[in-house]
């Protein structure tokens, strides 16, 4: 457990380390830290040279990865020990900078349940394999549930009617991506060839996962247009289970709660043995995003569309070294 003494550089290099390890847009890694020794607090802000305008230019998906990295944090501090004190949008003058967080903060209670989700930052790995035919039992499916709730946004497991025309959506806005040129090419600036170097940032070849030839989950094909040689076929679940995440408003501050709360489901679905991925193709179209909601609620914004089951967690991908997205002053 870190104490005053011994929260030093190194600590806050482990923290952010964890952070980074949250999912985002095409794996483009939005963000960048800042620490102040003085003040104990590290600030979250977004990197709008890695926004992606055509698949995401009111960059809501960016809040989403930056919140999921903000979450992560917590998490890591709360394991660690720390209380820490979270404000969002702390300068309004200033919109890239996304939040505060004051480590160690005397009066906070410590979240003890988000510091026991900290093993999972390691395990959890989007999953664009075949999951299981097996149906999420009710108990872990209210657990999600509740963990979205504790951060301000709501997780709905969708009913079949719902899931099929939330399948149709997907299929569409599939199509229209497909005959878009601009957000093909936006799509293949973020792939990466792993036989050629290294990456840091992007969705590597080894993470594309098989072509499906069959099944009813919904899989984003990262080789867009492109055939790869030597990539497999596999058939997906018939029956895939869907739940949506909403907020009751749409601004950014919304978007990073919606991210803190998709991470604390991934992080506890990981945990329960769950691996998931997501299926956010029609939310990047705005006439396709308004008809994602429950027609029977008719209220909620929705900010993803989580694909969860049993089956293998996706391999490890890439993340730009920690002194690359963090600052520390004095």
């Amino acid at each position: 457990m870190l104490t005053h003494t011994t929260l030093d550089d190194t600590a806050v290099r482990a923290l952010v380390a964890d952070a980074v390890t949250a999912p985002s847009m095409h794996n483009a890694q939005p963000w960048h830290f800042d620490y102040s020794r003085a003040h104990r607090t590290v600030t979250l802000s977004a990197d709008f040279d890695r926004a992606l305008p055509m698949a995401d230019p009111t960059t809501r998906g960016l809040h989403l990865g930056c919140g999921a990295a903000l979450l992560n944090l917590r998490a890591a501090a709360a394991h660690a020990g720390l209380r820490t004190k979270t404000t969002l949008l702390p300068d309004p003058r200033t919109p890239a900078l996304l939040a505060a967080v004051r480590l160690d903060a005397p009066h906070e209670p410590l979240d003890a349940g988000l510091g026991g989700l900290h093993r999972a930052i390691r395990e959890r790995h989007t999953s664009r394999l075949p999951f299981a035919e097996r149906r999420i039992p009710d108990s872990v499916r209210a657990a999600l549930v509740e963990a979205a709730t504790r951060e301000g946004a709501r997780l709905e497991f969708l009913t079949t009617w719902h899931r099929e025309a939330v399948l149709d959506l997907i299929v569409h806005a599939e199509g229209y991506d497909r005959m878009d040129d601009g957000r093909d090419a936006e799509q293949r600036s973020w792939t990466r060839d792993s036989s050629a170097a290294s990456p840091v940032d992007g969705v590597p070849d080894y993470a594309f996962g098989p072509v499906k030839s069959g099944g009813g989950a919904p899989i984003r094909d990262f080789a867009g247009r492109r055939s790869l040689p030597g990539r497999g076929y596999a058939a997906f679940e018939q029956q895939p289970q869907l739940a949506s995440l909403t907020t009751t408003r749409d601004g950014p501050a919304d978007w990073l709660r919606a991210g803190q709360a998709l991470e604390r489901v991934l992080l506890l679905a990981a945990s329960e043995g769950l691996a998931g991925s997501f299926a956010s193709q029609a939310l990047e179209w705005p006439d396709l995003r308004w008809l994602l909601r429950d027609p029977l609620h008719g209220t909620g914004n929705v900010q993803m569309i989580l694909r969860l089951g049993y089956g293998p967690q996706g391999p490890r991908t890439p993340r730009r070294p920690v002194d690359q997205v963090l600052t520390i002053t004095p």
